[in-house]
């Protein structure tokens, strides 16, 4: 079966997930992003490559980088941008989402940026639009955020180079962590040599072993001799339940430290999605610390998301 992300001629038409895209589609995001890159350094930071399409953002759940990393990255490919206020918007009213998209298409989008608290929503979209428009997963409920996984995947080949010898921990909620989904696919598929899982038996989902992920509930061990580091924040807005005794207890087993990362390799790089909640996931000396390149990461997405919607939108119907 055809990956419903790809057209008939093999090339990326939406980015839904990063699962089952192959090497060289997410290497070519990669390679791409890296000619975006030095744009902001130069006094005129646009390029032609969208103009006169429109690029309509549709965020149901809120975001503060996801979002406005998106508006810039559009905008310097010289798209006209339009950002829908959901809550003052049809939808508030009882407007279905197709419906929503149906009357956004009349008005001639040509992109859709979607986040939505509903896994599998942009896919929805994805397959009722017409050939020409396009459609770009911000993050979809636990399932993936595809995005700030290339990014994340920009970031360590920036500081790393090769992705063949690397030993990537991801550490926290992963159970319910689209980001940490669309990491341990972009990682695999791009060859790293040990991915590793790491959190407390109630945060990590099942099935890591069959992706060839190796799972640890002890942290010490789960960060030794790591290259990267990538912290995650707890989700306590999708747990069902209490799964954690305490926020303190968590940052005392699961919080990096210096202390805990100095058992890691003395050149790994720390990497954070956010937003961060300090004490609890992570320490602000860390968070703040030579180690750390959560900032990177920020700045790093414009280029990738510039990437992501330049290649979608190029793609023949």
């Amino acid at each position: 079966m055809r990956n419903p992300q790809l057209n008939r001629h093999g090339e990326l038409t939406h980015l839904i997930t990063t699962e089952g895209l192959p090497r060289d589609i997410l290497t070519h995001i990669l390679d791409t992003a890296q000619t975006f890159v030095p744009l902001a350094d130069r006094d005129v930071k646009k390029v032609p490559l969208l103009r006169g399409k429109s690029v309509f953002n549709l965020f149901f759940e809120n975001s503060t980088r996801t979002r406005t990393t998106f508006e810039i990255a559009a905008k310097r490919l010289s798209a006209d941008v339009f950002n829908l206020n959901i809550n003052v918007s049809s939808a508030a009213k009882g407007e279905t989402l197709l419906d929503t998209i149906a009357n956004l298409s009349a008005m001639q989008a040509d992109l859709f940026v979607v986040r939505h608290e509903a896994s599998g929503a942009p896919y929805l979209i994805a397959q009722h639009v017409a050939p020409h428009v396009h459609v770009v997963n911000a993050g979809d409920g636990r399932h993936a955020h595809p995005t700030q996984g290339l990014l994340d995947m920009y970031t360590i080949r920036h500081f790393k180079k090769d992705f063949a010898n690397l030993t990537v921990a991801v550490v926290g909620d992963i159970l319910h962590s689209r980001v940490a989904r669309s990491n341990i696919h972009a990682l695999t598929t791009l060859g790293v040599a040990e991915v590793r899982a790491v959190g407390p038996l109630t945060l990590l989902p099942s099935g890591l072993d069959q992706m060839g992920v190796r799972v640890f509930t002890d942290m010490n061990e789960g960060i030794k001799g790591a290259d990267v580091i990538i912290m995650l924040r707890l989700q306590n807005e999708r747990m069902g339940g209490a799964l954690l005794p305490s926020s303190h207890e968590y940052f005392k087993h699961y919080g990096l430290t210096e202390e805990k990362l100095a058992l890691a390799k003395p050149d790994c790089i720390v990497m954070h999605p956010g937003p961060m909640n300090r004490g609890v996931e992570i320490d602000s000396a860390v968070a703040d610390g030579p180690h750390s390149v959560i900032l990177n990461q920020v700045t790093f997405g414009i280029a990738v998301r510039m990437a992501v919607m330049s290649i979608v939108a190029g793609a023949s119907a």
